[in-house]
């Protein structure tokens, strides 16, 4: 079943897809980093908890906080606040003792500051909470805390959902930018499975090394552009499965890489020993042919018909 051949389909595909889903990881942290998207999703969820959609009211008094922004360093809530410094993360013990502040104003009680809240939906829930904390700060910052807890884990299903959707669709531009067809590739590793037996081993990232194996692979353009034909919609076929692979990430595919490595080098099993045979006594020969034997004539001992 493990014969060579599948070994090695299956080690030079899985190379392939290993290293595609690491290139694709780098440009989407690369497009995090450059459009601040875990800033701006944060951002929008704070606006959406504080019931403040155009950030001018309680959410923008939290972001002014040095507990939450650190960096900005502005103390007047109607300041300006700068994309590049808006957080990417805020603890939530932080996010409780801001959003405290920013409640307490000049009632005299923080029963009377919440009271005082202009939205209705956050002073209710405000209100809720502190009463569930029995009119206790530590405990109404807990409340507040756990809170913040639950909305940030809604907020990662939808980063995380996102992602996945930007990480298929940069897969897939590069799935066509050089022309990595599955089932092309399939089918030239499989009639010569010879080019993925320089893969020997796991890279740890991105270099010249690996991307010199990469190019051995039957990838890229022979002819451009294509025709529309029968061919073609087996091509694009191709692309969407090789962009799909990217979905389960490089750890998934360099761990099957490893596995195949691993196996292609133990080699064939060796059969089973029996053994019964093995411990059994060598049968006795005759006298005659014992002093044969010891004069150093081959003996062959046929095995006897019952």
């Amino acid at each position: 079943m493990f014969g060579s051949t599948v070994l090695e389909v299956a080690i030079g595909l899985a190379f392939c897809y290993g290293t595609l889903a690491l290139v694709v990881t780098t440009l989407q942290e690369a497009l995090a980093a450059t459009f601040r998207l875990r800033a701006g999703m944060l951002q929008d969820a704070i606006k959406l908890m504080l019931n403040d959609p155009g950030f001018d009211g309680m959410a923008r008094a939290l972001y002014a906080h040095p507990l939450v922004n650190p960096r900005a360093g502005a103390t007047d809530p109607a300041a300006h606040l700068p994309a590049r410094l808006r957080p990417s993360y805020i603890e939530p013990a932080n996010f409780a003792i801001a959003l405290v502040d920013a409640i307490r104003g000049k009632q005299g009680s923080l029963e009377a500051d919440i009271a005082a809240v202009a939205d209705p939906q956050l002073r209710r829930t405000l209100q809720t909470l502190y009463l569930q904390a029995g009119g206790d700060l530590q405990r109404f910052q807990a409340a507040l805390a756990g809170w913040f807890e639950t909305a940030m884990e809604r907020l990662s299903g939808v980063y995380k959902r996102r992602q996945l959707l930007i990480s298929f669709l940069v897969s897939l531009l590069l799935t066509i930018l050089f022309n990595i067809d599955s089932i092309h590739l399939f089918q030239t590793l499989w009639q010569h499975p010879a080019m993925a037996a320089h893969i020997t081993a796991v890279p740890d990232g991105l270099d010249a090394d690996v991307m010199a194996q990469l190019w051995v692979l039957p990838i890229g353009w022979q002819a451009f552009p294509p025709v529309l034909d029968a061919d073609f919609a087996l091509q694009a076929s191709g692309w969407l499965v090789t962009a799909s692979t990217t979905l389960f990430g490089a750890p998934f595919w360099f761990d099957i890489l490893q596995r195949a490595i691993n196996l292609r080098g133990t080699g064939a099993k060796p059969a089973p020993l029996n053994v019964e045979q093995a411990m059994a006594p060598a049968p006795a020969l005759s006298p005659a042919l014992s002093a044969r034997a010891a004069d150093g004539v081959t003996v062959v001992v046929a095995p006897v018909q019952s």
